[in-house]
């Protein structure tokens, strides 16, 4: 072995590292191509490929992204993903482009060269080619050297081959020959030919072998420093047969690295490969123009490439200078002849002088054909399809050999004319770095950068615009070429002065002989058809007679589906001006057959030559025509409309929705087989469409897909071989689901999901949200047994395993998509015991709070309160989570909930749900017990915390959801085992829940946090933290009373706690007005905000409660005596007003006044008045009850009886009487019942009852308290004497509440009473020793009223 002369430099390293990342971070196809090759390096299947393909993607994100903070924590997800796994060249070269990024060159450096080390010759040849020859190449000199010593003695074993021709005698000259593969190999022996790819197979492992050595020797120079130690370079190994020898060279260590580094180019070395005999000499070319270009790959080959011996002479030149040169060695082939007009007589004269030299007769010659064939297997050849088409010949064929040596060679000229494909057009010069442009024609790069750089954006020669003026990548396969000719030619000069005419010279790929017997009889054959072809192909182009153009139509289409593809017509029929005939034909035929045929073959062509699309695209009228023909009934433009690839606001703009239904619609079977589906076509543009559309134009569209009744088809479609198909019907799905959520449970029902979750893996981050979110849709299903289903079978299908699958994509998801992923993998987590740790759940929940947290994006907290919503598992049939009805239900407020369940019955037979409901329930139940759980137990209760922060939120909809999430988990609190978690809970939403519950006017919200706050106050610590805002809590749970059951349980619980009921309820004195000038007030009502009183001198009084209380609004004196009665209508449109003017007035209640509307003469006096409906009853003068009708008739009902008061509920007239009796009379029968019996008092004065009230089910009277009690209550259904309130007062008016009695007494007092205890809780004074003749509570039992017999009206808040 020998030490390499040159010792690296680690800013050497530094520099070209960093100028090749830098490269690809600013190019997306260089970086994406070599992602690429890595891939494909990869064994498959390999574990590694998901999560480097991971760390891929986020890294691309890391690039895209603008914001810093996002490409800092995607830059580290994906180091921290790479670093988890084994080491490879792809994670190595992610790293190298992480560390870039982040500013750390030393590390890039340091991986970079890692991916030597791992996978040298993925490295060299395709990764980083220029940093192997810049950096490794000129360490390897001596091993090329000795590579082609080796190769020039297997060739000299070989021994002469003479060819007639005029030798140069001169020895010296080394010229080496480009021969066919198979004229070299057939002169050799099977041993020859089998050292030769040994030489080959050894060359590449020794190349590998020294690339892994060096790259640890570099990652030693980098870590040392400048300033460190020297690290000397590693010795060069060389392979010889299996063995590894030294090389002793003692003047290397004097050589510099640029000295090396000519040496390798001239010698022809290419990222460290040589050329054996069978390089590419029989390689053949499709097109060749003016410029060089073809149209064959311009990849290097993966084999060594040709040195001529000539170059090795050359460096053996250069190194005499230094040391003794070396022998040089001949190579064993004379020069060829020095001129040759073609092929053919190259290779009869060749054969002549063979066979006059050897004596050679026809069976050696068929015996060297036979060793022809078989060497051929030596060369290499790219895979082609199974059925490839071959161009067909327009020009006499001939072989690459011809076309060096007779493209410019005229008849009489030298052996090194220079042939014009090799020469710019521009300069005139050998090409030294050609480039082939978009039109096909090459330039040398210098020259046409220049010609750009002038302002110049057109092709110099075809002057057709480019489309980008960023140059393509180097023409190799045009280099490769000229290297040949070169070798040939060793001693050829470009004379400057020579230019060429820019005259374009196709030659066209020669056919592929058959070596049939019958191959004449096939090859005549197959001319005719071909000729035939052309034929119609001349009608279509240029005939005027419409019924030819559609024949030959139909004869092409023959030709095409009987071509068996042996014959590449593609190139012929995608010409524009045969694209353009088939769009004339199909814009005016009107036969179907031939409408479909031309859609058949431009669908064809179009997926094969994007040139046909550019031709069909060009004029915007020929894709017009293309949807009519759609929207007329052709079907099968679908497939032409996609292969156009139109946007989506022009697909908009199409109106073509309808056609696509009907596509979809159809059986496969009535339409044409195509290269693409057209359902498949059909179901990619739906999506399209409905994804670029506005959302209420999407919702439109989307319910013309459900009512279409295409659902069946498009789950079809999921099951797809083509996953983009698959993809597409996915989003449209969702979409369906999202409209019309009874489509739901038919998805869920026969979809399959395997396929789906098989697309997930290689989709892209876009597609795989789709399936995300289609995932998480078809979980909403409303019955929970139909979602765990679902959830299992999304969890086992698929061949890998979907919770580590959907683990990878949450760690890159985009932001506003990760509590989407969170939340279905949760749910699929907790399929399993919710009690045992888990990294999917925990990696879940904590995306979700983080989620919650940031405040950055609002969407995402948006998506992640609605999802842990949404989390409880209850959900309508329009998928929609049920979580606020059913906690509304459990706080008392069921209306809403009975509403929802009524729209979840329709469709539903009763005794189908009632079977089901119990098991459904119970599976409710549990779901949520185990969601809740989870929830609340991470990390101690941390999720209260980030919805606490959610509800200080500005937007209304993020606060709404926050507090649903909030107010479920808190209630759940009571219902799960108590783990300590109600404390964490209570110090993050206490307080914010009192704040709602004292504040809100919304009866549900005060509920749902009515229904949280109960979870608090069943710890001691919770009623601690109530008992400065008890008084608050309790008049708003007294407010909930009545709309809540739930509430009057609570408000029980905190009344036992209290040491003194009365401290339960306040009384403020509000305000006090006198009103005497207008003499007593006799009656007061309130309906909402405003107060009505009427007053003894005929006048009526209006009164508002907003702002300052009693302010008075109005006044009207249209009565000429006193108003005795005033009624609310249950419409509050009206006010009824009774007098002793025997009349009855009706008045109409404006925004700003009272207007009277109507005047009802009664015939007597109105003492008291009730009203209802199209009746009113009233106390007359005398003895019974007169019930008027306002149509003007009335009656006389208990003549036998003076009544003092009444009060009418629900058809039925409450009379109290002046003997102390109370009777019921049924309006509707004219029943009569007595609920108590009056008493004849003949010597003492009666005891009347002077009020009335009925209340929840009760009648409360008030009479004199002789016997103990002025107040008893009644039940109004059996007439039992249910209770008293023991007061002693003299009781002439009753207001019931919720909660309290008061009692307006003689002498100016009101007493109230407890209602439940029967109690007295408080006794207010009105400042005055006057009667109290009514009173009355405000809507929200918010105030009271009371007018008093000298002319006061008084009121006080109730607190």
């Amino acid at each position: 072995m020998t030490t390499a002369a040159t010792t690296a430099v680690p800013s050497e390293i530094l520099r070209l590292s960093t100028a090749f990342l830098s490269e690809a971070l600013s190019q997306p196809e260089l970086r994406h191509r070599l992602f690429s090759a890595f891939r494909r390096n990869l064994p498959q299947p390999s574990p590694l490929l998901r999560p480097l393909s991971l760390a891929s993607e986020t890294l691309e994100n890391a690039i895209s992204t603008a914001n810093p903070s996002v490409r800092s924590s995607s830059l580290h997800l994906a180091e921290k993903l790479l670093l988890s796994q084994p080491g490879s060249s792809f994670s190595s070269f992610l790293l190298s482009l992480i560390y870039s990024l982040c500013g750390r060159p030393l590390d890039a450096a340091l991986r970079l060269v890692d991916v030597f080390s791992s996978d040298p010759s993925l490295a060299r040849s395709e990764i980083a080619p220029a940093i192997f020859e810049d950096l490794f190449l000129v360490h390897l000199i001596p091993v090329l050297e000795w590579f082609n010593d080796q190769r020039s003695k297997i060739m000299a074993d070989a021994g002469p081959v003479h060819f007639a021709s005029h030798v140069n005698d001169d020895s010296s000259c080394d010229v080496s020959v480009v021969l066919p593969c198979t004229k070299v190999l057939s002169k050799m022996s099977g041993d020859q030919a089998g050292k030769l790819k040994e030489l080959e197979s050894n060359y590449e492992r020794v190349i590998d072998a020294n690339c892994a050595v060096f790259s640890r020797y570099f990652r030693e120079v980098l870590e040392s420093g400048d300033g460190g130690k020297t690290v000397n370079p590693p010795p060069v190994v060389v392979e010889k047969r299996g063995r590894v020898d030294a090389l002793e060279e003692e003047e290397e260590e004097e050589e510099t690295a640029e000295d090396r580094t000519a040496e390798s180019e001239e010698m022809g070395f290419h990222h460290g490969r040589y050329n054996p005999i069978w390089a590419e000499a029989d390689r053949s070319v499709e097109y060749y123009s003016i410029g060089g270009s073809s149209s064959s790959s311009s990849n290097p080959p993966s084999y060594p490439q040709r040195v001529s011996a000539t170059s090795l002479a050359t460096v053996a030149t250069l190194r005499s200078q230094k040391r003794p040169p070396p022998a040089i060695r001949s190579t064993p082939f004379p020069p060829p002849p020095p001129t040759s007009t073609s092929d053919s007589e190259a290779s009869s004269s060749s054969s002549d002088r063979d066979g006059s030299a050897a004596g050679a007769s026809s069976e050696s010659e068929a015996e060297d054909e036979e060793r022809n064939r078989s060497m051929a297997l030596f060369e290499p050849r790219k895979d082609h399809p199974q059925q490839q088409r071959q161009s067909i010949p327009e020009e006499p064929s001939c072989t690459p050999g011809q076309l060096m040596a007779e493209s410019e060679n005229p008849p009489g000229g030298g052996k090194h004319t220079l042939p014009k494909d090799f020469v710019c057009p521009i300069t005139s010069n050998l090409f030294d770095d050609p480039v082939t442009l978009e039109t096909g024609q090459t330039y040398e790069r210098r020259a046409i950068q220049e010609w750009l750089d002038r302002g110049n954006s057109t092709c110099p020669i075809t002057r057709q615009k480019l489309q980008s003026t960023q140059l393509p990548k180097t023409n190799y396969v045009l280099k490769r070429l000229i290297a040949s000719w070169q070798e040939q030619n060793p001693g050829a000069l470009l004379d400057k002065s020579q230019s060429y005419s820019p005259e374009i010279s196709l030659i066209a790929k020669p056919m592929m002989h058959s070596i049939s017997p019958n191959s004449v009889i096939s090859q005549a054959s197959l001319d005719g058809t071909v000729g035939e072809l052309r034929r119609n192909i001349n009608k279509l182009c240029m005939s005027e007679i419409l019924e030819e153009s559609e024949m030959a139509v139909l004869q092409i289409k023959q030709f095409w589906q009987e071509a068996s593809l042996q014959i590449n017509i593609v190139n012929m029929l995608s010409r524009p001006p045969v694209i353009n005939g088939f769009v004339e034909v199909l814009f005016n035929s009107v036969d179907t057959r031939v409408l479909r045929a031309t859609v058949l073959l431009l669908c064809e062509l179009g997926s094969r030559e994007k040139s046909v699309v550019h031709t069909l695209t060009q004029v915007d009228s020929d894709v017009d025509g293309i949807v009519a023909l759609l929207k007329k009934g052709l079907l099968e433009a679908v497939v032409l409309i996609y292969l156009l690839r139109p946007s989506a606001i022009s697909l908009i703009e199409m109106d073509i929705i309808d056609s696509l239904l009907a596509v979809i619609k159809k059986s496969p079977d009535e339409l044409m087989s195509m290269c693409l589906k057209p359902r498949t076509a059909s179901v990619l543009l739906l999506r399209q469409i409905l994804g670029g559309c506005q959302e209420n134009m999407a919702a439109a569209m989307t319910s013309k897909v459900v009512s279409a009744g295409i659902i069946d088809s498009i789950i079809g479609s999921l099951e797809a071989e083509w996953s983009e198909e698959r993809v597409a019907a996915v989003a449209v799905l969702s979409k369906c689901m999202k409209e019309d959520g009874k489509c739901r449970n038919m998805i869920a029902d026969k979809a399959e999901l395997a396929p789906v979750l098989e697309s997930f893996i290689g989709a892209a981050d876009a597609e795989r949200f789709e399936i995300i979110r289609f995932l998480s849709e078809l979980v909403r299903l409303n019955r929970r047994t139909f979602n765990e289903q679902v959830l299992h079978i999304i969890k086992d299908e698929g061949a890998f395993s979907t919770m580590h699958t959907f683990l990878n994509y949450l760690q890159t998801a985009l932001q506003d998509q990760c509590p989407v992923v969170a939340g279905l993998l949760l749910q699929l987590d907790l399929l399993a015991e919710p009690r045992k740790m888990s990294i999917y759940r925990e990696e879940a929940i904590d995306t979700l709070i983080s989620c919650l947290k940031n405040t950055d994006f609002p969407a995402a907290q948006m998506a992640a309160a609605e999802t842990i919503m949404s989390l409880q598992g209850r959900f309508s049939v329009s998928g929609k989570p049920l979580t606020r009805a059913f906690l509304l239900k459990r706080a008392g407020l069921e209306k809403r909930y009975r509403t929802v369940m009524r729209m979840e019955h329709l469709g539903n037979s009763n005794v189908e749900f009632e079977e089901s409901r119990r098991e459904e329930e119970k599976a409710a139940d549990d779901w949520e017990r185990k969601v809740a759980y989870a929830l609340v137990s991470h990390e101690f209760g941390l999720l209260f915390e980030a919805l606490a922060e959610g509800l200080k939120s500005r937007y209304a909809d993020l606060c709404s959801a926050c507090f649903v999430s909030a107010t479920w988990l808190s209630h759940m609190l009571s219902i799960l085992p108590d783990t300590g978690i109600r404390g964490a809970a209570r110090v993050c939403l206490l307080k914010r829940f009192l704040q709602i519950f004292k504040s809100a006017k919304d009866v549900e919200d005060k509920a749902l946090s009515m229904l949280a706050l109960n979870s608090f106050i069943q710890d001691a610590e919770g009623l601690r933290d109530l008992a400065p805002s008890m008084k608050d809590v309790l008049k708003g749970l007294r407010e909930l009373k009545k709309h809540s059951p739930f509430a009057f349980e609570m408000l029980k619980v905190l009344s036992e706690g209290s040491e003194s009921s009365a401290d339960l309820w306040n009384h403020k004195d509000l305000v006090q007005v006198d009103c005497s000038h207008n003499g007593e007030v006799l009656s007061i009502v309130c309906y909402k905000d405003i107060i009505f009183s009427g007053h003894s001198d005929g006048t009526i009084k209006v009164w508002t409660g907003r702002g300052s209380i009693l302010h008075q609004v109005q006044e009207v004196r249209e009565h000429t005596k006193a108003v005795t009665s005033l009624v609310v209508s249950q419409t509050g449109e009206e006010l009824y007003s009774g007098s002793l003017d025997k009349t009855t007035k009706v008045w109409s209640i404006g925004d700003d006044a009272l207007h009277c509307a109507q005047v009802h003469d009664m015939r007597d006096q109105v003492h008291n008045l009730v009203v209802a409906n199209s009746i009113a009853c009233f106390i007359p003068q005398g003895a019974g009850v007169k019930v008027h009708s306002w149509n003007g008739g009335s009656k006389l009902l208990n003549p036998n009886k003076y009544i003092k008061c009444l009060s009418l509920v629900q058809g039925k007239l409450y009379c109290g009487c002046h003997d102390s009796s109370i009777q019921e009379i049924d309006l509707a029968s004219g029943t009569l019942n007595s609920i108590q019996s009056g008493s004849r008092k003949l010597l003492s004065k009666g005891h009347p009852i002077h009020a009335l009230q009925l209340h929840s089910g009760l009648i409360y009277s008030a009479s004199s308290s002789l016997d103990g009690a002025a107040v008893k209550m009644w039940s109004a259904s059996n007439y039992e004497l249910v209770g008293t309130l023991p007061s002693t007062a003299d009781v002439r008016a009753i207001a019931v509440s919720s909660d309290l009695v008061y009692l307006g007494c003689k002498g100016g007092v009101v007493e109230v009473w407890c209602k439940e205890r029967h109690q007295r809780v408080d006794t207010l004074q009105s400042g005055t020793n006057a009667k109290i003749h009514c009173m009355a509570l405000n809507g929200d039992e918010e105030f009271l009223v009371i007018g008093t017999s000298d002319g006061r009206i008084q009121a006080w808040g109730l607190s």
